[in-house]
């Protein structure tokens, strides 16, 4: 913790305060929160920064695409576009924001929508002909207007949410306590060999109630890079001279998994909208090597100049255990909806 975010601990506490209350006044149903008759599943965290949101979100698409029509609703953090949009043909990363977009290129056979207002993101979704029959709310954890019938929470394997403080002293959005609302936690980025008693100490430290769940996963990348028109196994890239791209919360483990000795690594802030300035530094840089980036990134610099240079290495989350019962539990729930 540096220096300047001790200094700021008072402010710490009136946050603190300020979402206490705020939560209270929803849990007494002071403050209005709306439900819906169909499953809304809600993933989100109680920090800000990246916890593996958006593989989240993928695997449940997964999980759920095959049985259900599905939607997903997001904000569309730092899109150009207002109000309640509905992806088609005509959308792209400045509409949609990039991990919507990212959605909607990669599950063709979902609906993809973004409004920061989730209440009225749903209703829109609904009054469509073609309405989904499940709902997946996009970093919404602490949107209280809306009743979620199933939360989601993420916390990161080396920032969890127990071992942090509210902010702007440390990166909690809200209380600890703001967990109790979960059905499931799931610790996000954990190594894919954390044994069995560090998993088990993890337990212990988030104290959850008894009726809440908790599981373990990590970050598996794929095999393969993909380009416009190329793949190319990752053993392959590797061992060869590229430049390393990234803009988004935490991209260490993206670059140490890439990198040799004679690749350079280029960071921008997350969610960056990339500027004509930006491209031609980006190809200074590069020359004429290979531009290695996440697939978030891909999708706002596909359709720029660097494209005939431009890969992308696609990522999932994986569970170490019990994926089963994980699975088991959100079906459960969403059947329980669809025939009550």
């Amino acid at each position: 913790m540096n220096v300047l975010r001790k200094i700021l601990f008072p402010f710490a506490i009136l946050y603190g305060f300020i979402t206490t209350v705020r939560n209270f006044l929803f849990d007494k149903g002071i403050l209005k929160s709306t439900s819906f008759d169909v499953p809304v599943i809600a993933v989100g965290n109680l920090s800000v920064g990246g916890t593996g949101k958006t593989p989240q979100i993928e695997y449940l698409i997964r999980l759920l695409s095959d049985k259900y029509k599905i939607a997903t609703l997001s904000r569309g953090y730092k899109r150009k576009s207002e109000g309640f949009v509905l992806a088609d043909a005509t959308s792209n990363a400045e509409i949609l924001g990039d991990e919507p977009f990212q959605f909607y290129q990669k599950f063709p056979n979902i609906q993809v929508a973004v409004d920061a207002n989730r209440t009225n993101g749903i209703a829109q979704l609904l009054s469509q002909n073609e309405k989904p029959e499940i709902i997946l709310l996009d970093d919404a954890y602490q949107h209280r207007k809306v009743k979620a019938g199933f939360y989601i929470l993420l916390t990161s394997f080396d920032d969890l949410y127990a071992d942090d403080f509210m902010l702007p002293t440390g990166n909690l959005r809200e209380s600890r306590s703001g967990a109790n609302r979960a059905n499931i936690v799931v610790v996000t980025k954990c190594p894919n060999n954390l044994s069995n008693e560090k998993q088990e100490e993890i337990r212990l430290k988030l104290k959850l109630n008894p009726s809440q769940k908790l599981y373990f996963t990590f970050i598996d990348y794929d095999d393969v890079i993909y380009g416009e028109n190329e793949k190319i196994e990752v053993n392959v890239i590797k061992s060869e001279s590229k430049l390393l791209l990234a803009g988004i919360a935490k991209p260490k483990p993206f670059f140490d998994y890439l990198k040799n000795e004679k690749d350079e690594c280029l960071t921008f802030p997350d969610h960056h909208h990339f500027s004509d300035a930006d491209l031609d530094a980006i190809q200074n840089k590069a020359l004429n090597k290979k531009i290695v980036t996440t697939e978030k990134d891909y999708v706002r610099l596909k359709d720029s100049k660097l494209v005939s240079q431009l890969y992308y290495l696609p990522i999932k989350s994986t569970f170490l255990n019990h994926q089963q019962d994980f699975d088991t539990t959100v079906l459960e729930y969403v059947n329980t909806i669809l025939k009550s």
